[in-house]
């Protein structure tokens, strides 16, 4: 068994063990009803919303293509974005899935630094979203405070850490020369041979992610507003799911309570421990949603949300995986 398989095969099991658990400690003849009378036109709707997620990340990585002068066609950005979404969902953490994406933009001709500063500005956009969404609706809600916003004030800090250390070492050509520097004498530890070869290449290319950065601060001010308008969007369609879910089970939505819900879990699932954060992302939102929820159907709840939102990721974005090696081995083929 390959090691992609078995990460793939590791997420799902931990996923539906953890799922199974839940759902084993709250069933009840309640929840076997809620089950039979569930409306499936809306559990359809709410997958709806999961491809609205993905067709919209994949927009936002086209507009930022654009912006910096790099023509990405949509097809292209959705590829990249679903094999994006695979990847992630068989590493550790929710975010593993952006090495890939780096790697394949810049198959498409974009500069291996510029390629970084997208996708580096899309979880910066995110981690934005999150700061600003978070706290706005802790207080709108009342719901979880304490433990809502000691997330959010650790989030927020390791944010800002984040983005002063970024500033530190892309402020001027000589603080861009000593991380370079650094980087060099990091790699050479590990393999020399690698370090002579591309020591050339890492100032290169943190010269490229400077000049993008510059250049989408100082051109695009509106593109960043739609920028985030398109996260605000295509996050607010993935949080939506569960409201949905809930309707279509016969309960109300609780669309604000779920909504907060689903902005503490979206970063608590950012801890590098399981592949997807399996686990840890059905234990939060069991705890989280216990508070407004009738217990009897959480394990319920907490099912389908990760069969909308974890297990499709991993269903079409191996197809998309596949049929981008498929892709690369014709061309291959057809250039020799």
């Amino acid at each position: 068994m390959s090691s992609t398989l078995r990460a793939a095969v590791m997420g799902i099991l931990v996923s539906i063990i953890v799922t199974a658990i839940i759902f084993k400690y709250t069933e009840s003849e309640l929840t076997w009803s809620v089950i039979k009378r569930a409306n499936w036109l809306l559990l359809f709707a709410a997958f709806l919303m999961q491809v609205s997620f993905w067709l919209l990340w994949a927009f936002r990585m086209k507009l930022l293509s654009n912006y910096l002068g790099y023509r990405i066609s949509f097809p292209h950005s959705l590829e990249i974005t679903m094999a994006s979404m695979f990847t992630a969902s068989i590493t550790p953490s929710s975010a593993g899935g952006e090495p890939v994406r780096v790697k394949m933009l810049s198959d498409r001709g974009v500069e291996v630094g510029t390629s970084a500063f997208i996708v580096l500005a899309e979880r910066i956009l995110d981690s934005m979203y999150f700061s600003t969404a978070l706290p706005v609706f802790l207080i709108a809600t009342g719901f979880s405070t304490s433990f809502g916003f000691k997330i959010a004030i650790i989030f927020i800090s390791l944010l800002i850490v984040f983005l002063y250390v970024l500033y530190r070492i892309f402020r001027n050509e000589s603080s861009i020369d000593k991380f370079a520097e650094l980087l060099y004498k990091a790699v050479r530890k590990f393999n020399e041979k690698k370090a002579e070869k591309y020591s050339s290449a890492f100032s290169r290319e943190l010269r490229s992610f400077r000049e993008a950065t510059i250049k989408m601060l100082s051109d695009s001010l509106s593109g960043i507003l739609m920028l985030y308008i398109v996260t605000l969007v295509m996050w607010s369609a993935s949080f939506t799911i569960p409201s949905i879910i809930l309707v279509a089970l016969g309960y109300d939505a609780y669309f604000l309570y779920s909504y907060a819900a689903q902005l503490i879990i979206v970063i608590v699932s950012l801890v590098p421990l399981t592949p997807g954060s399996s686990g840890i992302a059905e234990v939060s939102m069991a705890y989280l949603y216990s508070n407004f929820v009738p217990t009897n159907i959480l394990g319920v709840l907490v099912g389908l949300w990760r069969l909308i939102t974890y297990h499709t990721n991993i269903f079409f974005g191996a197809i998309f995986v596949n049929y981008s090696l498929i892709k690369s081995k014709f061309v291959k083929n057809q250039l020799t």
